[in-house]
């Protein structure tokens, strides 16, 4: 029973722990105007609110299957890799037509952060459920969140020549929106590719089509809308279609799939 209270409350002290240091690096490097403390800065202003966020549906993806070097390896890797393909592909993208249509940004770094948990699938096929993809695939997302941060972050110090202001402002704004976005639409691509992975079907293949478009479509009005009411809503869309679908995957089994 405490340790079923304690996963589902983890995020809780991932989010305290991980505020607590940043402030005590940014006090430090405020105090002593040491730049070396910069880089710690940006990763924990980068990572703090993606991990409370993956810990969070972690604790609420009732039936845990996915050991905990599996899932950091996965936001570790996923993230690499995620930021990688995509910058290449919208680099290529960019280079012949000149220009890199939102919906192409969408769909493109959509399937990047898939690659990873469809890696994962395929090792862990048999023991995994719609809930365990849901959670894989936010922390695929998480990583690619944490690193485009930290490129936003590196690019407002450059650009600003070094004012930290900038670069707080940077961090708090991307770290607030973070869950709303690669986490919450990476969780549920993946969770409807292990649901189609557990239930093969044309329902379930269709669910995951839908479900792949829609997080394009989330994706592509993300980028191309700059009134922070849309983000609002954006993130409200994002969020609750992300805690419906966790919710019902908490009530997967092999003889009632989710579909």
């Amino acid at each position: 029973m405490a340790s079923r209270w304690w996963r589902r409350w983890a995020w809780l002290a991932v989010l305290v722990v991980g505020v607590v240091l940043y402030v005590l690096v940014l006090a430090t490097l405020i105090a002593t105007q040491n730049i070396n403390f910069v880089p710690s800065m940006i990763l924990l202003g980068a990572v703090i609110i993606p991990a409370t966020f993956l810990t969070f549906a972690q604790g609420r993806s009732g039936r845990w299957q996915v050991p905990g070097t599996t899932i950091g390896l996965t936001a570790f890797l996923g993230g690499v890799i995620g930021v990688v393909a995509a910058g290449w592909l919208e680099y290529d993208t960019l280079r012949r037509l000149g220009t890199v249509p939102m919906v192409l940004v969408g769909l493109i770094e959509e399937s990047a952060k898939l690659l990873v948990p469809i890696v994962v699938l395929v090792v862990f096929r048999r023991r995994l459920s719609p809930s365990d993809g849901l959670v894989i695939g936010v922390a695929s997302g998480m990583g690619f969140a944490a690193l485009e941060t930290m490129g936003y972050a590196f690019t407002a110090l450059i650009s600003s020549n070094g004012n930290i202001g900038d670069v707080e402002q940077t961090l708090f704004v991307r770290a607030l929106t973070s869950p709303a976005a690669h986490p919450a639409w990476t969780g549920l691509t993946a969770g409807a590719l292990f649901a189609l992975a557990a239930a093969p079907g044309a329902r379930a293949l269709l669910v995951f089509a839908g479900t792949f478009v829609g997080a394009v479509t989330l994706h592509a009005l993300w980028d191309s809308i700059g009134s922070g009411v849309a983000y609002v809503v954006l993130s409200v869309v994002s969020l609750t279609w992300l805690m419906i679908v966790l919710r019902r995957y908490r009530t997967f089994n092999a003889a009632h799939p989710v579909t």
